[in-house]
């Protein structure tokens, strides 16, 4: 074979030694191969590379000097340096991007560790764009053989690779000297990514045990306690901070795949680690608002780490289980509430008084709304029916008796089924009179959020055939004609009373109940008519 011509044969890389063929992703089958040639020419100027220009230009971008007495360890970080250009320019198919200092011995016995020695040779300067670029992309590098992969993980274990790679800039989403406009959260993305590639040919249950590993180091944790933005008290400013985004997405890909065993161990590691279950523990059983910081802290721990953005369904099933399941289930009414309630747009604090005071909007239910039906979904096993619609009673009750309104929106927000399941529960329990007042201010949520009428109306006769009995059915028809008498006098007695604030809300409301009466009866007639027409013409 002619020196300097790239060979046809694929061959592995020195620490690939003992395997026949290449184990790593294809787009690194030909970067691979260029270290492996590159470390049979050692000391050759033969080889047919970049112009001299350009190998002065990755000489200076990449810190290397021009002595010839340069230590083998900078000869295998300039390799690695090449590989990762190689992947991330896109250039596989051309000549390999190596200078003349080719892929040292020393390698091959692991004595060197290379990022270290790369970062020192990049510069203080340059330290924030080489560990973005490494991070992504040497990832990849770590799937060609276990050697690398024991460097790399061997290198995070270390105090020195810990402050290099776990960067804490939370508070401004670019990093600082970064190309691209590329986020913290992606640098965390990366770093989850390549922390669960360094480990993958691991069982799961060791996998597991070397992040534990990791986590308790020897005087540090890895990402828990010397991120102090990753602890629950950690940031002084937590409604402005990225840390539990960051950890959250870090988590999210590191996890992706394990069995629900494995997150059984990952959750009780987590909750142990920030003794989130005393903390816990405190604003489930304290006056609703009295520990406003501690829930405000919990809500982001949960929503941000536990539940990330993004996450499967599955997934939010399963973390939201384990974070509900351990309690009774008035305490767990209470922390759905904190997690998914409304807050203070203002300072993020949880408001306790707002399905109390008057009728919210579908912005600060949607929330509590999407978790019902999480829960209520196929995805959490662990949950039955009954024990949504327990949840959602005690819920209701929180802090105290929400208004109707609240409650029949929150309902109507949760879906069909769910919605359908609790007024039959209402109507097999014969509380017919409740029944009929969810069921009016049903109506009236259709017609103030400018919901079809013919919704509620079919769910009315959904619920009708739940009854036994004619008399039940006659009985809660009866209820419910009597609840829009009753609830028209009160209205209509508030307004001429005089009793109006800014927004004429007294008026208001006695205008859409008005509405919302006609167009149910309407709706009614409709289909009444309609099922006569067909009978008479059949």
């Amino acid at each position: 074979m002619v020196r300097g011509e790239r060979t046809s044969e694929v061959v592995p890389a020195q620490p690939c030694r003992g395997r026949d063929n290449f184990h790593g992703p294809r787009e690194l089958r030909d970067t691979t191969s260029n270290l492996a040639w590159a470390q049979g020419s050692r000391g050759s100027h033969g080889w047919e590379g970049p112009g001299l220009e350009r190998r002065m230009e990755m000489r200076m971008e990449m810190g290397v000097g021009d002595e010839d007495g340069e230590e083998d360890g900078n000869g295998a970080l300039l390799c690695i340096k090449t590989a990762i250009i190689n992947l991330t320019s896109k250039r596989l198919d051309r000549s390999p991007q190596i200078l003349d200092k080719s892929f040292p011995k020393n390698l091959a016995g692991g004595k060197v560790v290379f990022l270290p020695q790369l970062e020192s040779q990049v510069g203080d300067s340059g330290v924030s764009w080489a560990l973005l670029f490494a991070v992504k992309d040497i990832s990849m590098l770590s799937m060609v053989s276990k050697t690398i992969s024991g460097l790399l993980i061997n290198y995070i274990s270390t105090s020195s690779g810990s402050r290099r790679l776990l960067l804490q800039d939370f508070h401004r989403p670019q990093l600082p000297g970064s190309r691209g406009g590329a986020s913290i959260l992606e640098h965390y993305k990366a770093l989850g990514l390549l922390l669960k590639r360094c480990t993958l040919l691991l069982p799961t249950r060791d996998r597991l045990k070397y992040v534990h590993k990791c986590s308790q180091g020897v005087n540090h944790h890895f990402l828990h306690l010397q991120v102090s933005c990753f602890k629950l008290n950690g940031c002084a400013s937590p409604l402005h901070c990225l840390g539990f985004q960051c950890y959250g997405v870090f988590l999210q890909i590191l996890t992706a795949g394990w069995d629900e065993l494995e997150c059984h161990r990952v959750f009780n590691f987590l909750w142990e680690l920030g003794n989130l279950a005393q903390k816990v523990q405190t604003v489930v059983s304290s006056k609703p608002g009295s520990s406003r910081r501690l829930e405000l802290r919990i809500r982001l721990f949960c929503r941000e780490v536990l539940l990330s953005p993004g996450s499967r369904r599955s997934d939010s099933a399963f973390w939201l289980t384990r974070i509900l399941k351990p309690w009774p289930m008035v305490n767990q009414a209470r922390l759905l509430y904190i997690i998914f309630g409304p807050v203070s747009p203002r300072d993020g604090h949880v408001v306790w008084q707002k399905m109390i005071e008057g009728p919210t909007d579908e912005t600060s239910l949607k929330g509590l709304a999407d978790a019902v039906k999480l829960l209520y979904g196929t995805e959490a096993r662990e949950w039955t029916a009954d024990d949504v619609i327990s949840l959602v009673d005690e819920l209701s009750v929180i802090p105290q008796e929400w208004l109707m309104e609240n409650n029949a929106r929150l309902l109507l927000l949760s879906g069909n089924s769910i919605c359908f399941t609790f007024l039959a529960s209402k109507a097999v329990n014969g509380r017919a009179v409740e029944l009929a007042r969810l069921m009016v201010f049903m109506a009236l949520v259709c017609e103030k959020d400018l919901y079809c009428m013919d919704w509620a109306v079919k769910m009315m006769q959904k619920v009708c055939k739940v009854f036994s009995t004619a008399w039940e059915k006659t009985n809660f028809l009866q209820c419910l004609e009597d609840t829009f008498a009753h609830m028209l006098m009160d209205m209509l007695q508030a307004v001429l009373a005089g009793e109006r604030d800014e927004e004429d809300s007294s008026f208001l409301n006695l205008f859409h109940l008005v509405n919302a009466q006609a167009n149910f009866h309407k709706e009614i007639l409709y289909m009444a008519m309609g099922s006569s027409s067909s009978s008479s013409s059949a």
